[in-house]
């Protein structure tokens, strides 16, 4: 089972400053899925490489290492479905996030401030700005090895598979990645070719043999 929240559990309050906010960090690992080209051009040019010239994603997140203030997020796998009409920095998205079934009030709370940028801190105070949030859906996410080859998946929710390259001569794996020095989601991604389906809330997606980026991430304000 999983639930759906139509109400922003998520939405922005007022007030969160740089020198107010509650100090955080998250370590972990992540897996994105998008409708870009394999290789995303948007870590190159800016700009989607997708039919439309849309930004579709699914980012799974598993969470090694993480503290909000006094609340302990680590152990959680959690992840964001975002629409956006145009290229990430154009804006006007819409995000349904999934968090685990049993989350505790406080842990959902301090993801919500952290998604949505209200503590500041690198990604999110700049994604947080291009996406409205549609709603929250409650799901234990089934996630695989950290490998290139590897999915995502919970029943009715999300189907995301990743695999490498494959060698047009051989066949034989063909591994590719990106280094990004000045990366402020990541520094450096393991690339492939993805195919997901996603059906959380208003947002649903589905694409085949698209853009696959496993990544480390290390995130704190």
């Amino acid at each position: 089972m999983f639930t759906y929240e139509e109400v922003p559990e998520m939405a922005m309050t007022e007030g969160a400053t740089a020198e107010t906010a509650t100090k955080w960090t998250l370590k972990g690992v992540g897996y994105e899925f998008c409708n870009c080209a394999p290789g995303c051009t948007c870590n190159f040019s800016g700009f989607p490489s997708s039919k439309d010239g849309s930004c579709k994603a699914f980012v799974g997140c598993v969470i090694s290492e993480g503290k909000c203030g006094d609340v302990d997020l680590a152990g959680i796998t959690c992840a964001a479905v975002i629409d956006w009409p145009k290229a990430i920095h154009e804006g006007g998205g819409k995000a349904v996030f999934i968090v685990p079934e049993k989350i505790q009030d406080d842990q959902m709370d301090a993801l919500a401030k952290i998604f949505t940028g209200q503590l500041k801190g690198l990604p999110w105070e700049i994604l947080g700005t291009t996406y409205s949030v549609a709603g929250v859906v409650k799901a234990d996410l089934n996630v695989g090895p950290k490998s290139i080859d590897t999915s995502v998946r919970f029943p009715g929710v999300v189907e995301a598979t990743g695999a490498s390259f494959k060698n047009p001569v051989t066949g034989e794996p063909h591994q590719a990645a990106i280094s990004l020095d000045d990366g402020f989601i990541w520094k450096r991604g393991e690339c492939g070719v993805g195919s997901f389906k996603v059906d959380a809330g208003e947002i649903h997606l589905d694409f085949h043999d698209t853009n696959w980026i496993l990544y480390d991430f290390d995130w704190s304000n």
